[in-house]
């Protein structure tokens, strides 16, 4: 009896479905999901206080963070699931921190607030090209990788010297200025970017609908028709 994919009971999978299978469930993108499960882990840590096991946790999501981009681009385990799955990871972890931190009066409202209306914006502004037949692939931008640098060291900084008083508390404030200036730069550039792009979206006029075309013919008059009409003037 058939399987309802088309394959007998018994017949091993062909090598181009079990190429697929393992490109799609290779271990870079394993450790990814990882990452993303560890972020409901590491914002429970911060609400309960556990400060020091949460530092170790966002520790352990960074080291997974670099150990699958390198498994990834060593061994040639690049797949289109762990293009999308690894931003979403980093962006949920960083985005729950910084909402978490920001309730717990550890970083000011306001940076808070810019970093996930940048998030909001940019996914805003990719949902809207797509919806409008103008899809963009917004790639990172040079501003954009230093920003991501600046929210992980601080949201880092801030973790750490929570778990182990370690008075960073001027170097942090610093660090809340210019992460804030980078954020809205960053998304200042994006929008330019993506302005850009939609500036050469030219509406498409609407298909002109032919009219049908009515022709009357006359089917010419056999022989024997001719011979019983009358003469005219007879």
């Amino acid at each position: 009896m058939a399987l309802r994919c088309g394959r007998k009971l018994g017949e091993p999978m062909s090598s181009q479905k079990m190429s697929a299978k393992v490109r799609l469930l290779n271990i870079p993108n394993g450790i990814t999901v990882f990452r993303i499960f560890l972020v409901p882990v590491v914002v429970w840590l911060i609400i309960s206080d556990q400060m020091q096991w949460a530092f170790f946790a966002l520790f352990l999501a960074g080291i997974t963070d670099a150990l699958d981009g390198y498994l990834a681009k060593k061994f040639g385990l690049l797949t289109e699931l762990g293009a999308y799955l690894d931003p979403l990871a980093d962006k949920a972890l960083l985005v729950s921190i910084y909402i978490v931190l920001g309730l717990s009066g550890h970083l000011p409202v306001w940076l808070v607030i810019a970093v996930v209306s940048r998030d909001l914006l940019i996914i805003g502004a990719i949902m809207l090209s797509w919806m409008l037949e103008r899809p963009v692939k917004l790639r990172p931008l040079f501003v954009s990788k230093v920003n991501t640098a600046f929210q992980i060291i601080l949201a880092g900084l801030i973790v750490a010297d929570l778990a182990f008083a370690l008075g960073l508390g001027p170097l942090n404030q610093i660090l809340i200025w210019v992460t804030g200036a980078l954020t809205v730069l960053s998304a200042a550039a994006y929008l330019v970017t993506w302005s850009r792009h939609m500036a050469t979206y030219e509406i498409q006029p609407a298909p002109s609908v032919k009219q049908p075309e009515f022709r009357t013919s006359r089917r010419p008059p056999r022989r024997d028709e001719r011979a019983k009409e009358p003469a005219h003037g007879s």
